[in-house]
């Protein structure tokens, strides 16, 4: 089962994000980027969790991560 990077965004939503992105408040903006860095490092732990690229994302891994996250919140 191959796993599709969450990064890839169509156009129109990149755009549409990024005018919206200018109307923001700097608060808003910094609380956007701390989510975005903690998703980020999110992903980087389940990467090296499942031992890189081309290692396969079963239903059993998926449970052990959702332990795993959901018993350590990454910080």
């Amino acid at each position: 089962m191959a796993i599709a990077s969450s990064t890839a965004i169509p156009l129109e939503a990149e755009i549409k994000e990024s005018a919206a992105r200018g109307r923001r408040s700097p608060l808003r903006r910094l609380l956007d980027a701390v989510e975005q860095a903690n998703m980020r490092k999110a992903e980087r732990e389940i990467a090296r969790y499942l031992g890189g690229p081309g290692a396969k994302f079963t239903d059993e891994a998926e449970r052990q991560i959702e332990r795993r996250f959901l018993d350590n919140p990454v910080t």
